[in-house]
């Protein structure tokens, strides 16, 4: 199985001051939805993981959120891609809940549900919390240079940043990166010679 873990808030949409409250809320980034498609269509399956605090605050419910996701998927699916699932951390800040980014309770979830090995998955965001995360799971941080989180300095990233961060303008670009990379190693294996066996004579 292949599977790559995406943020929503300022990595797939655009990010509102004070949470997406509705559907009409909801917008993607440019490039963001074709390139959830590419991805789809280079034989990897797309999840998110994502906190969402104004759950834990009461400023939306399950039901407008599901009706947000909804709006998500019609444009997805318009664009020829899918989002599998969205696994969210409901709670606010001060619940001192496991699954909260920067924390990895989200990504082991996500491992437990698909048994994938966490080692194995890229994941991208737009936030230290994104990263610390990701690396905390076990998984290849990317970082995304959209949505409020994103750091100012980037060359060479503040020291917070796990050193093996990866860092590209957005989703479009890290899933032109991601899938080239993949690809080329791909081929990489294919032109290896195969591995002798046996004792030399």
């Amino acid at each position: 199985m292949k599977l790559v873990i995406i943020d929503r808030d300022g990595t797939l949409c655009v990010e509102r001051e004070g949470f997406l409250q509705s559907p009409d809320d909801w917008e993607a980034l440019p490039g963001a939805l074709d390139a959830v498609a590419q991805l789809n269509q280079a034989g990897f399956q797309v999840v998110i993981a994502a906190n969402f605090p104004g759950l834990g605050r009461g400023l939306f419910d399950m039901t407008t959120l599901n009706a947000i996701h909804a709006r998500m998927n019609r444009q997805l699916a318009a664009a020829g891609g899918r989002i599998e699932a969205v696994f969210f951390c409901p709670h606010a800040p001060d619940e001192a809940c496991d699954c909260r980014k920067p924390l990895p309770g989200l990504f082991r979830q996500i491992g437990e549900r698909f048994k994938i090995d966490l080692a194995q998955v890229h994941a991208v965001g737009n936030s230290l919390a994104d990263v610390q995360a990701a690396t905390a799971a076990g998984c290849v941080p990317h970082l995304v240079l959209t949505g409020h989180g994103a750091p100012a300095q980037t060359d060479p990233l503040p020291p917070d940043y796990p050193a093996h961060t990866r860092v590209h303008a957005d989703l479009a670009a890290f899933a032109d990166a991601f899938i080239a990379e993949q690809e080329a190693a791909a081929r990489e294996a294919q032109e290896a010679p195969p591995a002798m066996s046996g004792r030399p004579a």
